[in-house]
């Protein structure tokens, strides 16, 4: 079904997702902005805000939602409910299931916030002659918590979560170039080289994604990852939420391009 799906456009790759496609989206409808998806009541959501703006790296936001609306001016005519492949929902802090649909569980409540990722500038990367090792391998891209705590927010708090993409030794310095024009999708790597300068023990083993195979000469690089607010969620328990699966995003109607700086 990915493979189907690798030059679809979003609102056939939101089409395919409401009717039950539950695959990773790296790779998806190329060219256009992919988002990660947090849902909270609206009791939480200035601390939600406040935790963004303190930490904008992980957490860029690009769109807010009215409480109770599944709608996002990022694709008018998606619906948050249904048009992701796969959800998370959270109570109290623990994972307790991960369905295709979450109608059933929306209220009036609940505020979406709608976060930059990473996949937004995979394009890019490809554009420029950077080999993207997780769309070559076919898999979800490798994602670690670190030993970086975000700065706290209210009641939200937790550590920093990257991704990782193997890069050419020779292409690094291209890779950092290109996503630091990208702010509002991460932008420009966290860290550069051995994993245990973020303290992560073994690259073999992310904590959500796939391990991604290194080739010869290929460096480690990490970037923020829009996992960290579901680490956050963890850490603070708060007694209801819904986000994406990592991995499986969001595909907005919004050219990568919107935010390229020049």
């Amino acid at each position: 079904m990915a493979q189907m799906l690798t030059e679809a456009a979003p609102a056939d790759v939101r089409a395919a997702c409401r009717d039950g496609a539950a695959v990773p989206t790296s790779g998806l409808a190329p060219g256009y902005t992919q988002a990660n998806l947090v849902v909270l009541p609206r009791e939480w959501a200035y601390d939600f805000l406040l935790f963004a703006q303190r930490n904008p790296q992980p957490v860029p936001l690009l769109d807010v939602t009215d409480a109770g609306s599944p709608r996002t001016v990022l694709a008018p005519d998606a619906d948050l409910r249904t048009d992701l492949p796969r959800y998370r929902v959270w109570r109290d802090g623990e994972l307790t299931d991960e369905p295709t649909d979450v109608t059933d569980l929306w209220s009036g409540d609940l505020v979406a916030f709608l976060i930059g990722c990473s996949f937004s500038f995979e394009t890019a990367l490809l554009d420029a002659g950077v080999p993207v090792r997780n769309i070559e391998q076919g898999r979800n891209v490798s994602m670690f918590r670190t030993d970086r705590a975000c700065r706290s927010a209210g009641r939200l708090s937790g550590p920093l979560v990257v991704t990782m993409r193997p890069v050419p030794g020779e292409l690094v310095t291209t890779a950092v170039q290109v996503t630091a024009r990208m702010p509002q999708v991460h932008g420009a790597p966290v860290h550069v080289g051995p994993p245990e300068g973020l303290g992560i023990a073994d690259l073999a083993r992310p904590d959500f994604g796939d391990p991604v195979e290194a080739h010869a000469g290929d460096v480690p690089v990490f970037w923020a990852c829009g996992v960290t607010p579901q680490a956050a969620l963890m850490a603070s328990r708060p007694p209801f939420a819904i986000t994406h699966a990592p991995g499986h995003m969001f595909v907005t109607d919004v050219p990568d391009s919107v935010y390229r700086l020049p």
